[in-house]
């Protein structure tokens, strides 16, 4: 909100202080202001002149030679290449010393041999925002209007010996986004009076009610409306004034009747609008919600497709506008209009935010709705506005209001204690100081019990709902400065890490340690990454945003290796061919198509690597990763987390994994082994379509590993008695996984084994097309003595038998 100085004067003596101690004052109550900026960019000694002749440049086709008075007695000849430069015209004269912005200072000056005294300047030359101006006025010279008086300054006349405050509001206090609402807050902060506008609606012999009629169908969304009746205006260039009061508040002029309205909603905070009446069909106003597949045309003369939630403004037979956002192009004031209809509502806001967003059409007067404007300026923002339109317009305003009432706002009535509001602030404020804030405030209030205020709440500060809000009142018109500071008391409990946090730290420490690389993407993706690795999405449906940044950000993310596999070839792409992420973050699943509840959100832990271990050298080849690194970075997280003997592998087929070389990993619980993720080799389809060597990737659950996981750690005394090791090499079938071996042998031979590993795999003709050889090393050892030969024979020869019966595994020789 932009808040003219000299225009606020209007409604509140602030002479007494400049626009600093003014910004100042607000700031320190709660509203706090960005910037005071003057509207002079530096403009001195420019004055109002008058064309009285113009003539060709003897030397320059483009030049024209001027005769300007600026009220000195003394006739200046000025050479101007502006092409609208015309004798009777009223424009800002810089004179010889005058300074224009930017430091540049007007000298005497010749110009292809002729003489010229001074400068007539451009709207851009004094440093307004040419945005702002009016169309007609944003090329050449500045043309002010005939009634302007010669050799007035031009500060004066354009309203630039100005200052604007900017206030940067938070969300409820819609009450200042208005010129009136901040002089309450200025007259509550300085003790000031406010001073409304004096509002006098002459009304002609037509009766308003014959003309028009207003009707509400969508009661929920709008609990009145409004409207009055201007005859015979003619629609024109607005006084420089308004025009200037639009300008400080940053909006372009347009036209009498719209300026009009404009004014008023930054004079008085409530939006309103202006039809042409001639193009409304029976003068009928009906309120009502859109139609599925109904479109109109709006102002901007884009055709918009109308949702069923969105409120429209109708004449019965089309659509005239969209409710607090934007009027439509069948009903727009023209220059040929002659006859308005004003209109000024209560319209949900809601309802107005929802379909100003979805339409992306924010505007001031959606703004204002959005956040709730005052229900009780409905009525005097609209004679105002058509007491001006009437005034500007050479109109006749017709007798009465036509206006349908839902509902009514009323004061809202909030008890506060005075005994509360000293406990809250710590203060001993007496029940008089509290009551001239209240009265400062505006707020009305009854005495109840004692100490106890009835307060009765305008409708301007819907904010104001609570005794909390209240006594926030209190507090900020008392000073938070003049608050007396108490030492804080209480038992400090120091702050430490929950079980998760803790581990998911641990693990990034540790990944990070390992030469892995951390990365954070983003929670959004595009709907084709989330058709990739649907098992480890466990079969959830997309999450899609109500409002994306793009399609490529549009639904949440269900797994986290679609985005480290963006991560990988965006390095890729850059000749970073060896890669070794990881990701902690979460996926968000649901069952649902459309959300009614909440989604899960679940953590996971993803690990991509591609390229090669290691790089070559002089001594040495490169090495690729391969399968057994991701599976070593999983062993090194579960043996982090103490859970190692509960994790197995499985053979697995997952989709966009490569169907040989991937396993599933499953954690033992009391719901028996559950899977819980995947590693393995990217199936080669899409390693060809991201570009990327053989990858392997890993992405396991972390929320069941957070009930299993321990950080305790279990030692082992050093052993006293010797090991004996036994080494056996069997033939079997080559569809026998290599961990179902280690299992049979640690069954068999029970507690006295201490180690089972796989050191040797050979596959061969002499074998066989459907045989392998698997060789095991196999250490037995006693805690409390030595093992004899024929004890650790006797184990070994289980061992044998177990893997004979069970694989049909015969010894191989």
């Amino acid at each position: 909100m932009k808040v003219s100085y000299k225009w606020l004067n209007e409604y509140i003596d602030v002479a007494g202080f400049s626009a600093e101690e003014l910004a100042e004052r607000m700031t320190r109550g709660g509203i706090e202001i960005d910037v005071v900026e003057s509207r002079n960019k530096g403009v001195t000694g420019v004055v109002v002149g008058y064309v009285k002749s113009k003539e060709k440049h003897p030397d320059a086709d483009k030049l024209n030679v001027c005769k300007v008075d600026v009220g000195t007695g003394e006739e200046l000849q000025i050479v101007c290449g502006a092409k609208n430069v015309d004798a009777g015209q009223r424009v800002p004269v810089a004179v010889i010393g005058s300074i224009l912005p930017g430091d540049f200072k007007i000298k005497r000056a010749k110009l292809r041999g002729v003489e010229s005294q001074g400068m007539i300047c451009s709207a851009k030359e004094l440093g307004l925002n040419e945005k702002l101006l009016p169309k007609e006025q944003q090329e050449g010279i500045l043309v002010l209007p005939e009634s302007t008086p010669i050799g007035r300054p031009i500060g004066e006349v354009l309203g630039i010996d100005d200052e604007v405050l900017e206030l940067d509001l938070t969300p409820n206090r819609s009450d200042c986004l208005s010129m009136i609402g901040v002089a309450y807050e200025i007259g509550a902060l300085t003790g000031q009076p406010v001073r409304l506008p004096e509002v006098s609606v002459n009304d002609a012999v037509d009766k308003t009610s014959e003309l028009i009629s207003v009707t509400i169908h969508a009661q929920e969304h709008c609990s009145h409306y409004s409207a009055r009746y201007i005859k015979g205006v003619k629609i024109t260039e607005s006084p420089l004034w308004l025009q200037n009061r639009l300008m400080a508040a940053g909006i372009r002029p347009i036209n009498n009747v719209v300026d009009v309205t404009n004014f008023v909603m930054l004079e008085y905070g409530q939006p309103l609008h202006a039809f042409d009446a001639d193009r409304i069909a029976g003068g009928r106003i009906e309120v009502r919600l859109a139609k599925p597949g109904e479109t109109m045309v709006t102002l901007d003369d884009q055709e918009r497709r109308l949702e069923p939630h969105m409120l429209l403004i109708t004449d019965g037979e089309k659509p005239l506008a969209l409710a607090g956002v934007m009027g439509g192009a069948t009903s727009e004031v023209t220059a040929e209009t002659v006859n308005i209809l004003l209109e000024s509502a209560k319209f949900d806001g809601g309802t107005v935010r929802k379909t100003s967003r979805q339409l992306g059409l924010r505007s001031e007067s959606s703004i204002r709705f959005e956040k709730e404007v005052d229900p009780a300026r409905v009525i005097p923002a609209l004679n105002r506005a058509a007491a001006l339109i009437a005034e500007l317009g050479s109109g006749l305003v017709t007798d009465g209001i036509v206006e349908a009432v839902v509902s009514e706002a009323k004061p809202q009535q909030v008890k506060v204690s005075l005994e509360r509001i000293n406990r809250y602030l710590g203060t001993e404020l007496s029940r008089l100081e509290v009551q001239t804030i209240f009265g400062r405030l505006g707020f009305g209030y009854a005495m109840e019990n004692g100490d106890v205020f009835n307060v009765e709440v305008p409708t301007r500060r819907g904010d104001i709902t609570r005794d909390v809000d209240l006594i926030e009142e209190v507090a900020r018109l008392f000073g938070y400065d003049n608050i007396p500071t108490t030492a804080i008391e209480g038992e400090i409990i120091p702050g430490s890490l929950s079980g998760p946090q803790a581990i998911r730290r641990e693990l990034r420490k540790r990944l990070s340690d390992a030469g892995l690389h951390e990365v954070i993407s983003y929670s959004f993706t595009g709907p084709k990454q989330t058709e990739l690795f649907k098992d480890l999405a466990e079969g959830a449906k997309p999450i899609r945003l109500a409002m994306p940044m793009s399609e490529d950000r549009s639904v949440l993310r269900t797994t986290l290796i679609a985005q480290l596999l963006d991560v990988a070839a965006y390095n890729r792409n850059r000749k970073n061919e060896d890669a070794a992420l990881f990701e902690l973050g979460s996926v968000y699943h649901t069952d649902e198509e459309t959300l009614t509840r909440l989604p899960q959100e679940k953590h996971r832990l993803a690990v991509l690597l591609t390229g090669n271990r290691r790089s070559a050298m002089w001594n040495r080849k490169a090495e690729a990763v391969d399968f057994y690194d991701a599976k070593g970075v999983l062993e090194t997280v579960f043996s982090i987390l103490g859970v190692s003997g509960e994790v197995t592998y499985e053979a697995a087929q997952p989709e966009h994994f490569h169907p040989g070389r991937t396993a599933a990993v499953k954690l033992e619980s009391g719901r028996g082994p559950q899977v819980i993720g995947y590693v393995g080799q990217l199936h080669p389809e899409l390693q060809n379509q991201y570009d990327l060597a053989d990858t392997y990737v890993l992405e396991i659950s972390l929320d069941e590993l957070y009930d299993t996981a321990t950080s305790d750690i279990v030692y082992k005394t050093l052993p006293r008695y010797p090991a004996m090791q036994r080494d056996i090499a069997v033939v079997l079938d080559r569809g026998v996984e290599a961990g179902k071996l280690t299992a049979a042998a640690w069954m068999a031979a029970g507690e006295l084994l201490e180690s089972v590993n796989v050191f040797d795999v050979y596959t061969g003709e002499r074998l066989g097309a459907d045989k392998k050889s698997v060789a095991l090393s196999l250490v037995y050892r006693h805690g409390e003595r030595t093992l004899t030969d024929e004890e650790v024979t006797e184990l070994h020869s289980k061992v044998v038998a177990q893997l004979e019966q069970s694989f049909d595994a015969e010894l191989r020789k």
